[in-house]
Parts: C-alpha cells; structure tokens; sequence
C-alpha cells in the first residue's frame, strides 16, 4: 500500500486547503447549502451519522477519497479481512472480524472460532443457571485490552445483565483497586476470571495471586471451582490451581480481544443470546465496511476525515462525549484501541514519518463533561473536533411516575447533547454578547470588554452518531465501526495498527528496577531515577 504522503493526491489536497480549507466556515456553508444536512449524512448498520457540522464539503470529500483509492485501501481492507499477516512486525494475521463471523460463514478458522464460542458460552450459562454454586460475584482480573473491552461492555449493556449477579473488573496491580472489591465478597459465591493470554502479565499475575491468598484465608479451599482463566498457557493456569481454561490464537490483538473468550464475562453477565447479539452487530459492520461503496462508507469516511483534521488542520486531539451513562467508559477504551494503535512514528519500512499520526483520544459522558471541560473546547485556544453519541430510546427499566420522569430527563439529555454541537459550530459574537443580560457579571465592567468575554468563536467541528437504543447488538455495531475506522487511518498513514511496541520498554525497566527495592543498588541508574527509588524504598 502507498503511504500517503507519497501519491499525487496528497499534495492536491495541501493545494486544497491552502485554497479552501484553512478558512472554511461552517455557518456559510450551512447558509449556503440547504441540504447540507442530508448530503453529509450517512446510515450504517445500527447508526446513523452526521458529518455535516466538520469542515468538510463536496470537494474536499471527493480528494480524501481519491487518496484513498490510489494509496490502496480497498486491497488493504481486504487483506486484513482476508487473515493476510497485516501485522507484519509480528508476522500475525488480524483476525478479530473472524470472531463475529456466524457459524458456516466463509471466514477464517470459522470452524475453531465456533467451538471455542461454544465451549465459552456453555460455560457462563452454568454459571447464570448456579451450577458451579450460587455466585453472588464474579471477579475479573486483567489489564488494557483484557480489562476496558469487557468492562465497558458490561456497564454499557447494563439494562441486559441478569439480576443479583455482580461484575466487578480489576485491573491495576495497585492494592487499593482490589482491596475494596474484596471486602465485598463472600468466597463461598465469588468467581474469579484471570484473563491473560500468556499468564504471565505481571499485574494481573500480582493480583491472581493476592485474590487467591485472600480466598484461601476466607475458608475457600476448592480453587479450581472458584477460578476460571481466559488464556492459551493452561500449564500455568493448571501450576496455578485452574483447570477450566478457555485458550485462543495468536491472531486475536488484546485491544480486539472481546469478541473471544476474554469477553467471558460479558456472557455471564447478559446470557449467550445477547452476547451472539454483540457478535451480530459487529458482524454487520464488518460487511458495511467490506462491501459499501467508499463514498458511503462510514469507517473509511471517519477515518479519513480523522486524516484531514490531524495532518492539514493540525488538530492533535478528539473529545468524545457519548450522551448515554452506559456509555462512560467508552473514551478509555478508545484511547487503547486509537492511541496504542496508531500512536506510531515510523512507517511500515521503519522510515520516520514527516507527519502527525494518533490525535489523543480523550472525553466524558454528557451531561458530566459539560461542567468540566466544555469550557475549553468552546472558548479556549485549542480546536478539538468532538464526537457526540446520542441513543434515541433509553431502557430505563421504570415503570409508573418514575418512567415518566426519567422520560423527561432523557428529553433533556438529547437536547443538551444537540445544543452542545449546536454552540459549538454557532458561536457568539461580541456585537450578540452586547444585547443580552449577564445576571453574575460585575456591574463595574465595561460592557465591551464583558461583551469579549462573553463571546465564542464557533466554527469548531464536531459529528453525532445516533443509536436508536444501546443494546448489544447497536453496541457491537458501534465498536466495531470504531475499530475499522482505525485502521482505515492506520493504514494511510502507512503504519502497523497491531503492533504495540511502545509498551515495551517500561515494562523491561519495571522488571529491572523492582528487586532494586530490595537491595536499593542504584548503580548505573540516572539521577532522577535513583533519587527517587532512594526517596520510594527508604
């Protein structure tokens, strides 16, 4: 595949926004365009999106999508769905799409993937049914990919859990994130996931351990029926004291590891139906995504709009702000699945790249992230293109007056969520400030300079993707438009997305810093580090 930078188009396109695009304004082109709404607007499996309110028109669309078909991304797409080794480095083919493939599908490893969803779905209806016991509490012990997925999943499908059984997720090898789970437990009805494919994670590893110590010590004395790992090494899961271990392959990345048997427990939160329903939505946009015309492509023109703001605008980070509860924990997942993803800086040959790659990937849930950092994305001095999730019907689960209620409240979390993209793309100015009324403003104040301060630029971009409610199927759909967006940007810019090499350094300085410790030798550390593990192990 051709890096972008290298074809034709890329240079058209700088030519582009020299011309057009540095001074696009979206109030004109709103007001110059009365089906602005409808022409920017796309449908996918599960989603409707609205990209009329980015700095984007006809003509700039038509060369992003001109770059992508002479740089390659269609042969590219397909050879990642095909299980060529896209992860090169590694040698590894990507095979998460292979995972949400229905039975009988003409997938690779469809055969293998559908006993071991099989086996791992049989597995959690025993435990929804208590045939391992009344469990009141499962515990699930991972990190990054093994942990956000299934986490944010769990919160997310919330209205679908089976009553009575508690989640909890536990991840950093901080004390204080198990210690206060544990004091919740009884160990006769606890079961404790251990997700990790090699079971050798340190953290995870650190806190198998200590729940195994803790368990032991509350009178638990049948670990093997108590405990449960997600990996492929069932020697050190059986070392361990386990003997039910559900492996998978090399190909399933930790980022796009729910989708596997990591994602246990979400089927022994919501069943097997909802978690085949998961796979579902997913499935359909794995075929929106190999199938659709580029033109209408959601993934491909997510990411190539994410190309346009990040290397001719020069934004360097997106706020994403889902307008749902169960949704609060999507940002971080992001963040994995973008920043670790694509925050690279050399190309597939090794060459240093002259161009930005991954924007940070940041955000909250609204309304929350109105009375924390909207501040700064209106009026501060940095652009940040947002991201807004709104889901039409909420699954309260109320009835009576209470229904009612939170009826009302919904009505006004969408409207806060369209007028908060609203203000954004409007703005204010200093002549509007000047005829309205400021209650709290100091009566001292020169109403010019008050009027300043009162005034916003807008013209700051933002998309709105709409779910008609959030169930697993609507949010397996979503995930999944996330990942493939991803790698459409990934790819232009010419970059593995499925290696992870920058997590590696830190964990090989852990490993040599920790018996350090013990010993407090700081031979041949810097200064800084051994002032600190001096002040840290005195």
């Amino acid at each position: 595949m051709k890096r972008c930078d290298h074809s034709p188009v890329w240079a058209q396109l700088q030519a582009h926004f020299a011309a057009s695009g540095r001074g696009f304004d979206l109030r004109e082109a709103f007001a110059a365009d009365a089906g602005r709404f409808e022409a920017l607007s796309f449908e996918a499996p599960e989603l409707f999106a609205d990209l009329s309110k980015n700095r984007v028109d006809g003509a700039t669309l038509a060369l992003l999508l001109q770059l992508a078909r002479d740089c390659g991304l269609e042969a590219r797409r397909d050879e990642l769905l095909a299980g060529a080794p896209v992860n090169h480095t590694e040698g590894r083919a990507v095979l998460h799409t292979a995972l949400r493939a229905p039975a009988g599908a003409a997938s690779p490893f469809n055969a293998e993937v559908q006993a071991s969803l099989d086996a791992m779905l049989a597995f959690a209806q025993s435990v929804r049914r208590g045939e391992r016991g009344e469990i009141t509490d499962v515990v699930h012990i991972g990190i990054g990919g093994s942990d956000l997925g299934p986490a944010m999943v769990v919160q997310a499908l919330e209205a679908d859990r089976l009553p009575g059984l508690r989640l909890h997720f536990v991840s950093n090898v901080d004390g204080h994130d198990l210690a206060p789970v544990l004091r919740q437990l009884d160990a006769r009805h606890t079961l404790f996931v251990i997700a990790s494919k090699t079971f050798t994670t340190q953290e995870t590893l650190a806190n198998a351990q200590a729940a195994k110590a803790w368990f032991l010590a509350a009178g638990g004395t049948d670990v093997a029926r108590h405990f449960v790992a997600t990996s492929s090494n069932t020697a050190a899961a059986a070392a361990f004291g386990i003997d039910t271990a559900f492996g998978f392959w090399d190909w399933v990345g930790g980022r796009y590891s729910l989708w596997s048997v990591i994602g246990l427990p979400i089927a022994i939160a919501v069943g097997a139906e909802n978690f085949r329903a998961l796979l579902a939505g997913a499935h359909a946009m794995d075929q929106h995504f190999a199938s659709t015309p580029l033109e209408r492509n959601l993934p491909v023109l997510l990411g190539l709009l994410d190309l346009w703001y990040r290397n001719f605008h020069g934004f360097t980070s997106r706020s994403v702000a889902p307008y749902h509860q169960g949704l609060r924990r999507l940002p971080a997942y992001l963040q994995q699945l973008e920043m670790e993803s694509n925050g690279k800086g050399v190309d597939l040959e090794g060459q240093a790249l002259p161009y930005g790659t991954s924007p940070v990937v940041w955000g909250e849930a609204g309304t929350n992230g109105q009375h924390a950092y909207f501040q700064m994305l209106h009026q501060g001095t940095d652009v940040v293109p947002v991201e807004f999730i709104a889901v039409k019907h909420p699954r309260h689960g109320a009835s009576g007056e209470l229904a009612e209620r939170l009826a009302d409240q919904h009505r006004k979390l969408l409207a806060n969520c369209l007028a908060q993209s609203q203000a954004l793309m409007q703005g204010k100015t200093a002549a509007e400030a000047l005829t309205e009324k400021a209650p709290t403003a100091s009566a001292t104040l020169d109403r010019e300079v008050l009027a300043r301060h009162r005034s916003f630029p807008g013209n700051r971009p933002s998309t709105t993707l709409v779910l008609e409610a959030l169930t697993p199927r609507s949010l397996g759909a979503l995930i999944a438009l996330y990942e493939h967006r991803v790698f459409v940007s990934g790819a232009l810019w010419g970059i593995n997305s499925f290696d992870q090499w920058g997590v590696e350094l830190g964990k090989a300085l852990c490993n040599q810093l920790l018996p350090r410790f013990e010993s407090r030798d700081a031979m041949g550390l810097d200064g800084s580090t051994a002032g600190l593990l001096a002040r840290l192990s005195a």
